[in-house]
């Protein structure tokens, strides 16, 4: 296989998760009479930009259906994160109604829903059908499409250039990189400002977040590689921040190379340095990632088969990609884990793909009462662990196996 962004000829592993079916793919009542499709899941480090992604085997439109069942809506400390960027951008680049913002990925409108609020004209770019539907219905308009240079190009000669876009946690999902960032050079104002949030493959890597690794993540993004991929495209990085979310998550800062004035920060000489201490741009960096997820999966594994064999029961909660990612690897099935529950009401009523353990409201822990918990998308625990507080009252405990098995 070729690096998807630089061409080269790719040889070195990152991780062999073998096979599992897409993550997204939640399965109805009427599904599990018929057989799942399983792809490789197999991750490979570019020598040359420094781009990690995974061998392809699935194509877009096999993984993002138009019942994708993922809503950002649903997590109550991302919509706060959202609120909160909307406010920021606003007031950093002095946004106000005669500007034009577009989201990429808008999903079910969870973040244009406050810019729509602040009375500012935006556009939503949403591919999936079940949350283009969702952000709709909060007044948004939304073109369902897939986001690339030739629709970009339509946009602008609709009058639809952008004086800020937003990208969040999309970067890794698209194919064709190139096409994808190439798309916001000529999407954006020659002044105009677009911003990405990606979950930091320093993070991923040095804490063992191996299952953030799905076929929906072609890409795990470095400052290193973005800012090479960016400049081949026509955008600048000028500014980088370090978030919180989804286990450590960069925010970038981009501009057109040929018409943006903003001077670039501190803050990417120092990040481009961090992860060149760290060793990212050499093999040794991603040497010994494979074994560290062997032992978070026999670990976890260990675990629920000794709660089982001491008559424990044990229920999850979140029925998120990186849970779906987890289960396939380590082969828990519903003997193990007897439900998962979610608050979407989409997934609700359907099965995790590959486990095809139950998803259901929260109620049932309730009904059940079980002895652990575990909590699938650990990057929302303390979230998780306020909202199910109540556990406790029973000796209920929680569980989270990633980065290591750890029972609170």
């Amino acid at each position: 296989m070729k690096c998807r962004h630089c061409q080269s000829e790719l040889t070195v592993s990152l991780i062999d998760l073998v096979t599992s079916p897409p993550s997204n793919a939640y399965l109805t009542q009427q599904e599990l009479q018929a057989t799942e499709k399983y792809f490789p899941l197999r991750v490979l480090v570019c020598t040359d930009c420094w781009l990690v992604q995974t061998e392809d085997y699935a194509g877009a439109d096999e993984l993002f259906s138009s019942d994708y069942a993922y809503f950002s809506a649903f997590s109550s400390s991302w919509l706060k994160h959202s609120e909160q960027y909307v406010t920021n951008m606003v007031n950093r680049f002095d946004l106000d109604g005669q500007s034009y913002i577009v989201e990429v990925a808008a999903n079910d409108g969870y973040l244009l829903q406050y810019v729509k609020a602040r009375g500012i004209p935006c556009l939503g770019i949403e591919p999936t059908t079940s949350t283009a539907d969702a952000a709709r219905k909060k007044g948004i308009e939304i073109i369902e499409a897939f986001f690339g240079v030739e629709l970009a190009n339509k946009m602008v000669e609709q009058g639809k250039q952008a004086d800020l876009t937003a990208a969040n946690n999309v970067l890794a999902h698209v194919p064709d990189i190139n096409d994808f960032v190439g798309g916001f050079t000529a999407l954006l104002k020659p002044a105009g400002v677009s911003t990405f949030e990606f979950p930091h493959l320093l993070r991923l890597v040095s804490e063992n977040q191996f299952d953030t690794i799905y076929h929906e993540h072609y890409s795990y993004l470095s400052l290193t590689a973005v800012k090479k991929i960016f400049e081949s495209n026509g955008l600048s990085v000028f500014d980088v921040e370090i978030l919180p979310t989804h286990g450590g998550s960069l925010r970038v800062y981009a501009q057109r190379t040929d018409t943006g004035g903003h001077q670039t920060s501190d803050n990417v000489i120092k990040i481009l340095d961090q992860e060149k201490s760290a060793g990212m741009s050499s093999i040794d960096f991603y040497a010994g990632f494979q074994g560290k997820a062997d032992r978070v999966k026999n670990d976890f594994l260990s675990f629920l088969i000794e709660a089982k064999l001491t008559g424990k029961t044990v229920a999850g909660y979140g029925a998120a990609a990186k849970g779906n990612t987890l289960m396939n690897y380590a082969g828990v099935r519903q003997d193990l884990v007897s439900y998962v529950v979610d608050l979407n009401p989409a997934k609700q009523d359907k099965f995790l793909p590959g486990s095809r353990i139950p998803i259901v409201g929260e109620d049932k822990i309730k009904e059940t009462r079980p002895d652990y918990v575990v909590i699938l998308p650990w990057n929302l625990r303390k979230e998780v662990v306020e909202q199910l507080a109540y556990i406790r009252e029973w000796g209920g405990q929680f569980v989270v196996a990633v980065p290591e098995l750890e029972v609170l």
